[in-house]
């Protein structure tokens, strides 16, 4: 079930991007890519790096290197983003503004952590140090997927198709929260919905779309999701976010 029908489905499932949804990394990844990128011969402005990085797996991004590079470009840039944006992690990282009331208030809406699951670009590896650090991953043990685990990744639909099917839940009785364009593309292939976060690099305009309500306070997320039946729910700024009626 794809579309506007989707929408007339009651919501079963939230499913949460990692990077720049539950913890702050995109600043710390988007740093790290452009200081490679002068140092290895492939210079970027923080600005390609949304553009042609940010809601991409591993996979991807490698070969876009590979192919400007060579592979064995690609691999050294690959071991030093690591080491890089690990110890960066380490130093600075934080849980996004707001997630953790978030978290708490789906909870008392009455949907409970058995009904979230982050399906994420990111290794299960980076998604076990970024999450620990901040003390979110017992929120969602056991229920973290990555696109290691598919074929495809981002913009495709296969990893949100992936972590339903393991979840149990039809796709369309699935939200996704992302804040990158290519997340918000792969939940509408998929069949879902989404939440796009805007509070944080990703500019509004490039997560809109005919099943995706925009919100710039993550604090407002469990109001979002619960009001996900009505036409028009009123976004963090105070604007009309349009949500597809029933039928």
């Amino acid at each position: 079930m794809t579309g506007t029908a989707a929408a007339t489905e009651p919501i079963e499932l939230v499913v949460f991007d990692c990077d720049g949804v539950l913890v702050d990394s995109e600043p710390i990844a988007v740093r790290t890519h452009v200081a490679l990128g002068a140092e290895l011969g492939w210079p970027l402005s923080e600005s390609d790096v949304m553009n042609r990085f940010v809601g991409r797996s591993t996979t991807s991004i490698g070969e876009q290197i590979a192919e400007r590079l060579g592979e064995e470009t690609a691999r050294i840039w690959d071991k030093r983003f690591r080491d890089m944006h690990a110890k960066a992690v380490d130093e600075s990282l934080t849980p996004v503004d707001g997630i953790v009331e978030a978290l708490d208030g789906l909870e008392a809406a009455g949907l409970g952590a058995r009904q979230w699951c982050i399906a994420s670009s990111g290794s299960h590896d980076k998604m076990r140090h970024t999450l620990g650090r901040v003390g979110l991953y017992e929120r969602f043990e056991g229920r973290v997927f990555s696109a290691h685990e598919v074929e495809r990744g981002k913009p495709a639909p296969d990893l949100f198709l992936h972590a339903a099917r393991r979840m149990g839940v039809d796709p369309s009785r699935c939200a996704v929260v992302e804040d990158s364009r290519f997340g918000v593309q792969a939940a509408t292939a998929a069949g879902m919905r989404s939440f796009g976060y805007a509070g944080g690099l990703t500019p509004a305009d490039w997560l809109t779309g005919p099943t995706t309500v925009v919100f710039t306070d993550m604090r407002r997320l469990p109001s979002l999701v619960t009001a996900h039946g009505r036409r028009e729910v009123t976004d963090a700024a105070g604007d009309r976010a349009q949500v597809p009626a029933e039928g």
